[in-house]
C-alpha cells in the first residue's frame, strides 16, 4: 500500500503542489523527486532502495555508452540483465521455485518476497533509457537528480503510462507551468478520478459477489454480466489512474503519453491492442519484437516473434501462470487475424466485428482474473451453458446495476464524449456554468465514496 486516497489527495498533493509552484525552476525537480521518493517510501520503506540502484546503474550505463562508444554494447547488457535479473528475482523467483518443486518432487525452500511496487513499470523505463541511448536516439542524460526524477516520477511510478525518457526529457529541463495547462490537467485527474471512484468501484462489486460465491452453480447470463463487469472495471480502473497521472503531470508541466483511446470500439483484436496500454504495446514492439525480425521475415519466424511476444507480455502483468496462457491466447488470435480471418473480418459489417472483439477480450478477461485452470475452464464453459441460461441471480443482478452498466459502456465508447462536446458547442455559455458545478458534484461524491469505503487500490498497483 503506497498512500490510502484520501491521505493522498487531502495531504500528500496539496503540500507538494504549494511547495513545486513557490520554488524557482531550477529546484522544481528537486522538490518533484523527493516527493516521488517520499511518496513510494510511504509504502515500500525497503524496496525504494531497489529503484535508485536501477536509477544508478542505468544512469551510469548511459554516460558510459556515451563516453565509450567502443564498448557500449556492453553497458547495454550490463542494464538489461541487472534490469531483467531485479524483475526476474522479485516477481517470478516464487512461482519458478514452486512450479520447479511441483514438476520433479523437489524440496527448494519458496521464497516468500513482497513484490516492489511498480518494479514492472520502472524497470521499463530505465532499461528503455539505456537502449535508446545506445541506439543514439536519445542524448546522454547528466544531471543525476533530473534522471531520477524521470524514473520516479510519482504520477506514473506506480502503474504508468510507460514514460520513455524521449518523451519528457525535453521537459525535465525546460517545460511550461501556467493556469491553461493546471486548468486541463485538474480536469483530466477528476475525470481519472470519477472513472475510478464512480464507476469502476461500482461495476467492479458484481464481478467480486460472483468469486466469492463461487462459478458452480451461476447461470450463463450471470457469468456474462459478471465478466462483462469486469472488463469494464479494468478499463475505467487502468484508464482512470492514467487519466489521472496524464492530469497531474500536465499540472506540473509533463506530457506524458496516453495510454488507452477507446480499445472496445475497435473492430479486431489487433486494432484493440493498438488502443489498449498503449504505452506497453508500443515498448514491447520497439524494444521486443522489431529487433527479433518484426514482419519483415518468413511467416513462420513472424508467428513465432508474435507468439514469443505475447508470452512475454503476458508474463509481465504477473507471476501466475494464468498470465502466459492470456498472452498466448491472444498471440495466436492476433496470427489467425493476420494469416486466415484477414480477408473474412474485412467483409463483415462493424456492428459484428465490434460484438467479435468484445467477447474475445471478454474471455481473454476470464483467464486474466482466475489464476486456476480450472476455474478458468469452468467459467467459460458457465458461460455458454445454455441448459441454464437464465437465474434469479442474473435478473437481480441486471435489475441492481443496470444504470452503472449503460453509463459504463456508454463512456467506453466516444459518444459520450461527442454528446458533450456537441452540447458545448450549442449551449456554450450554459455548459461554462454547468461545468464546474458537475466537476465539483461529482467530486464531492467521490470523496464521500472514498472516505465511507475501505481501501481500494487500483487493480494494476500489484503488477
Amino acid at each position: 500500500m503506497v498512500f490510502s486516497s484520501s491521505t493522498f489527495m487531502f495531504v500528500f498533493l496539496p503540500i507538494f503542489f504549494i511547495l513545486y509552484y513557490i520554488v524557482p525552476f531550477k529546484a522544481k525537480n528537486i522538490v518533484l523527486c523527493i516527493f516521488s521518493l517520499v511518496f513510494y517510501a510511504w509504502g515500500e520503506p525497503v524496496y525504494i532502495l531497489l529503484m535508485v540502484f536501477s536509477s544508478i546503474v542505468d544512469y551510469m550505463n548511459g554516460i558510459c555508452i556515451e563516453k565509450f562508444p567502443g564498448k557500449k554494447i556492453v553497458f547495454l547488457v550490463i542494464s538489461v540483465c541487472v534490469n531483467l535479473s531485479m524483475l526476474g528475482f522479485f516477481k517470478y523467483s516464487t512461482l519458478l521455485i514452486s512450479t520447479f518443486n511441483d514438476v520433479t518432487g523437489a524440496s527448494l525452500t519458496v521464497p516468500n518476497l513482497a513484490l516492489p511496487i511498480g518494479i514492472s513499470f520502472y524497470t521499463f523505463q530505465t532499461m528503455s533509457y539505456s537502449i535508446d541511448v545506445y541506439r543514439g536516439k536519445v542524448k546522454t542524460e547528466h544531471n543525476f537528480i533530473d534522471f531520477m526524477t524521470y524514473v520516479s516520477m510519482f504520477p506514473q511510478l506506480i502503474a504508468g503510462p510507460i514514460v520513455r525518457y524521449s518523451v519528457v526529457g525535453a521537459e525535465l529541463h525546460e517545460r511550461t507551468i501556467d493556469f491553461n495547462s493546471f486548468e486541463a490537467g485538474m480536469r483530466r485527474f477528476l475525470i481519472g478520478l470519477f472513472k475510478k471512484v464512480l464507476i469502476a468501484n461500482s461495476v467492479g462489486a458484481v464481478f467480486t459477489d460472483i468469486q466469492n460465491v463461487g462459478i458452480k452453480g451461476q447461470s450463463a447470463l450471470t457469468l456474462w454480466l459478471g465478466i462483462l463487469a469486469f472488463s469494464l472495471q479494468i478499463y475505467f480502473d487502468f484508464s482512470g489512474y492514467s487519466d489521472m497521472a496524464i492530469g497531474i503531470g500536465r499540472m506540473i508541466g509533463f506530457t506524458f503519453p496516453e495510454n488507452f483511446n477507446y480499445p472496445y470500439i475497435a473492430k479486431s483484436v489487433s486494432e484493440f491492442w493498438r488502443r489498449w496500454h498503449m504505452s506497453l504495446t508500443t515498448w514491447f514492439r520497439d524494444y521486443v519484437f522489431i529487433p527479433l525480425g518484426g514482419s519483415r521475415c518468413s511467416v513462420g519466424r513472424n508467428i513465432l516473434n508474435i507468439l514469443v511476444v505475447w508470452a512475454l507480455t503476458g508474463f509481465w502483468h504477473g507471476a501466475q501462470w494464468n498470465f502466459m496462457l492470456w498472452g498466448v491466447y491472444f498471440g495466436v488470435i492476433l496470427i489467425t487475424e493476420k494469416y486466415v480471418l484477414k480477408s473474412v473480418l474485412e467483409k463483415i459489417p462493424s456492428a459484428i466485428l465490434h460484438i467479435y472483439v468484445c467477447v474475445m477480450a471478454m474471455i481473454g478477461w476470464v483467464i486474466f482474473s482466475f489464476d486456476k485452470v480450472s476455474d478458468i475452464f469452468s467459467y467459460v464453459v458457465g458461460m455458454f451453458n445454455f441448459a441454464n441460461p437464465v437465474d434469479d441471480k442474473a435478473l437481480f443482478i441486471f435489475g441492481q446495476y443496470k444504470v452503472v452498466f449503460v453509463v459504463a459502456m456508454l463512456f467506453s465508447t466516444p459518444v459520450a464524449g461527442w454528446l458533450i462536446k456537441k452540447a458545448g458547442n450549442r449551449y456554450e455559455k450554459a455548459i461554462k456554468v454547468i461545468s464546474p458545478v458537475v466537476y465539483i458534484g461529482l467530486f464531492i461524491i467521490s470523496v464521500a465514496m472514498i472516505i465511507s469505503e475501505s481501501y481500494n487500490p487500483f487493480l494494476y498497483f500489484r503488477f
